[in-house]
């Protein structure tokens, strides 16, 4: 040391002139000077930086004297250095905050959401994590995470006012500051499964959703670990608040995805089996595959027993899609409150139209009733169309009959003309009910030509004695087979079918009569 200045020696007061360097300033200023003076041509090497003091300062050397002497020159650079430090957290948790959003937001599912909110948290703010759940009645679901393990799940009753902070926090108040928790005080429960010794720091964030709490987050830090600073609660407040906005959209999804499921289910048509010794099956297609429901719809309404009449229902609404689909169960609901007046169709028909025209609907539709009951072996039909299609009729011996039956629309006149027609089907024979998806299917070899009427009369020939089951598929098949990939209407159809007659069948090595309402 050859000489110092008056601020350096308040910088390093023990050092005077002629001690040895090493012996008296920090070892990085004491490196650098040694690889300086190495230095083959001499010259100053880039700034140095260090701390002292806590402090960091930069060391600038001076070019060398004839004699070998250099001057270092310090220069206090904290206020750089934390401006740095500050702006490189702030772009990390920028980052993080970006990373967490896009991780949360990918799923969906609720359980999903809670378990990788936990996981993150317990990853990049603490060592443990619990994220607790609104309350379901008395019980919490709560998520364990420990960094580096996996998340565990957990639905339990606690007591959220053991734990200060966190009763406020699922109401959705503002969270308490950690240095008011004692972490002394936690209860067993929060502790989650391979968390080392006992609580040493605690931050109880809210998590806030869409206008109700979507439950809160406890972050945990072992007494080995240093306490949360307010920089650190300050993020986890930020982190608590993705989490929060995530956790309620998968909420909202799940609520959403419950609410149409439950009204899908009452859109959808119903299965059909055989009732009372008659054979019924039907097949629908929406116009877009990715859609379960259009403006075609059939429905079934099963008499009471075999003496009386079961009541089917086939029809097409103006135009396709959910618009459509919604009118269809406007139909379907009010079909279903005038089963008791089903004896007579005009009267049903015309009660169905006045609840159409009074209704917000502009759509109308077609209908084809038909009255199903057996009797002597044979099916009994009713069959009463309002603007749809007439139904065919295929016989043992192939021939395809139209059944005379016509009518005016419903929902677009102010009352409802029909004409009822009777018949009756052999055991063997089936009649079809069908939407103009079918016959106006547009495909073929050039690919602009309808199925139509004829080309389906020639396909039922075909299904002479077919089980109802089968004489749909046909149809279906052979028309989606002349449609290729081509844009089609909705497609429904409906067979009704008397089975057939026969001897006694084999069930076990023993005979097995008839059993009600089927074939005698």
């Amino acid at each position: 040391m050859v000489q110092i200045n008056q601020a350096a020696r308040s910088l390093l007061p023990g050092a005077v002139h002629g001690d040895r360097l090493r012996d008296v300033v920090p070892a990085w200023l004491s490196d650098a000077h040694r690889r300086l003076v190495h230095r083959p041509d001499g010259s100053p090497s880039a700034p140095s930086t260090g701390t002292i003091d806590e402090r960091v300062f930069a060391a600038h050397p001076s070019a060398a004297t004839t004699d070998g002497d250099v001057v270092w020159w310090l220069v206090d650079d904290t206020d750089r250095s934390l401006a740095e430090q500050a702006l490189y957290r702030a772009r990390e948790r920028t980052n993080l905050l970006a990373e967490v959003s896009s991780s949360l937001l990918s799923t969906l599912n609720v359980p999903r959401c809670m378990e990788l909110a936990a996981s993150l948290a317990a990853e990049h703010l603490a060592e443990a994590a619990v994220l607790v759940s609104p309350p379901h009645g008395r019980r919490h679901t709560l998520n364990y995470a420990v960094r580096g393990g996996s998340a565990a799940q957990q639905t339990r009753q606690i007591d959220p006012r053991s734990v200060p902070g966190l009763s406020e926090a699922l109401q959705g108040f503002p969270p308490v500051p950690a240095r008011w928790i004692n972490p002394d005080d936690m209860p067993d429960w929060l502790l989650p499964d391979g968390f080392r010794g006992s609580a040493g720091s605690v931050i109880v964030a809210p998590l806030p959703g869409h206008g109700v709490p979507a439950g809160a987050l406890v972050l945990l830090r072992s007494g080995s670990e240093k306490n949360f600073s307010e920089d650190e609660e300050v993020f986890a407040r930020l982190f608590a608040a993705r989490a929060g906005a995530a956790l309620s959209a998968a909420r909202l999804y799940a609520e959403q995805t419950a609410i149409t499921a439950t009204l899908m289910r009452e859109l959808l048509p119903p299965a059909l089996h055989r009732t009372h010794g008659v054979e019924y099956a039907a097949g629908y297609r929406p116009s877009k595959d990715h859609e379960r429901v259009g403006g075609d719809f059939y429905d079934f309404h099963p008499a009471a027993d075999p003496t009386q009449e079961s009541l089917v229902v086939l029809g097409d609404v103006a135009g396709k899609g959910l618009d459509a689909a919604v009118l269809t169960g406007k139909i379907r609901n009010t079909l279903h409150a005038l089963l008791p007046l089903a004896a007579d169709h005009r009267k049903v028909l015309n009660l169905l139209n006045g609840a159409l025209l009074s209704s917000h609907h502009t759509r109308f539709a077609t209908l084809v009733l038909a009255s199903v009951c057996r009797r002597a072996g044979r099916v009994h039909l009713r069959l009463t169309s309002a603007g749809h299609l007439p139904p065919l009729i295929v016989r043992n011996d192939g021939r395809v009959e139209q059944v005379p039956t016509q009518g005016s629309l419903v929902g677009a006149l102010p009352k409802v003309t029909a004409q009822t027609v009777e018949t009756t089907l052999a055991p063997g024979e089936t009649c079809l009910l069908y939407t103009d998806g079918i016959t106006e299917a547009r495909g073929g070899p050039l690919g602009e030509e309808f199925f139509g009427e004829p080309r389906l009369q020639r396909v039922l020939a075909e299904c002479a004695g077919m089980p109802a089951e089968a004489v749909v598929e046909r149809v279906q098949m052979l028309a989606s087979q002349w449609l290729g990939g081509g844009r089609h209407d909705d497609m429904a159809a409906l067979a009704i079918s008397a089975p057939k007659s026969g001897p006694l069948t084999i069930a076990g090595g023993h005979a097995r009569q008839p059993l009600p309402g089927e074939s005698e």
